[in-house]
């Protein structure tokens, strides 16, 4: 990485390592450190409300598969399904290889899809468990935003999601990826969204921790985290060049116009969360030998 006239000139390589002919990517190390570090502070949270670590485990595990699963679905369906739903292209979305065999990984993630599919499975989890929905909603809103930010450092490491071509001084010449014509400086997008949702991470667990002490209204921490998140990615969406072709000319893009229902959900959580402000939720298990 190198600074030339104040710009950066991005030229880390997308893969940390290789073992043979397997290579580790930097966007998978961190994509897994980010949910670590969402499963490390849920289990903070369980130690507080007192609750049997067993159910976090089986909660987080399957979590962690509907949001991959939602994140991988959403993007080739919806994003660039000119591409997967054409020939023999459909098998990419479940297999990590081309139609010539080769090995290409999962790329493309998009994460309304990961929002969609974890919403569904909440409500799963929370019917079988007789749960209240919106104390657990809230829990794992709190720590959505630092497995999210880590996810876009991971964006940036694999030279995708690049902002529009700039002068500001912070700007990034990504040198490898689909954008990667020396002397184009863009919006380093990827940072901004990730600085945002860190910022955000921090904020929720100094309220949760320090201010509620685990006595959050209804809707509030989701509410907020919704709000923030999709407003950001709405207008950070500016500056950022078409992700796919067909956005070319838009002037709403696709990524904006999947945002907009989950603006009006958050601000929706924020207002209810007020007016059910006295109305605190708990979860407390019958007993710790409670069949899981």
């Amino acid at each position: 990485m190198n600074s030339i006239l104040g710009y950066i000139t991005w030229t880390v390589s997308p893969v940390a390592f290789s073992l043979g002919s397997l290579q580790v990517r930097w966007y998978g190390i961190l994509l897994a450190l980010g949910f670590v570090l969402a499963y490390i502070t849920l289990q903070q949270v369980w130690k507080l409300e007192k609750l049997n670590p067993k159910t976090l485990d089986k909660f987080a595990i399957w979590t962690i598969v509907w949001c991959v699963v939602g994140l991988r679905l959403c993007h080739c369906l919806v994003y660039d399904n000119d591409y997967y739903l054409t020939g023999e292209h459909w098998k990419e979305i479940f297999l990590p290889i081309d139609a010539e065999g080769h090995f290409v990984g999962y790329a493309g993630l998009a994460s309304h899809g990961g929002a969609i599919a974890m919403l569904l499975w909440l409500i799963y989890f929370c019917y079988t468990r007789k749960m209240n929905f919106f104390w657990l909603i809230d829990r794992l809103c709190l720590v959505i935003p630092i497995a999210a930010a880590f996810v876009r450092c991971g964006n940036l490491m694999n030279h995708e999601i690049v902002g529009s071509i700039t002068q500001v001084p912070w700007a990034f010449d990504f040198t490898d990826g689909g954008f990667g014509i020396a002397g184009t400086y863009r919006h380093p997008a990827q940072l901004y969204e990730s600085l945002v949702y860190l910022t955000l991470f921090v904020s929720l667990v100094v309220y949760y921790f320090k201010f509620a002490k685990g006595n959050v209204a209804p809707g509030r921490i989701a509410g907020v985290m919704l709000t923030t998140i999709f407003v950001a990615r709405f207008l950070i969406e500016f500056v950022k060049e078409d992700q796919v072709a067909k956005e070319a000319g838009m002037s709403i893009n696709i990524g904006q116009q999947l945002s907009i229902p989950f603006i009006l959900l958050g601000v929706g959580l924020l207002v209810y969360s007020f007016i059910k402000k006295d109305q605190i939720p708990h979860y407390v298990e019958k007993s710790a030998t409670t069949k899981k």
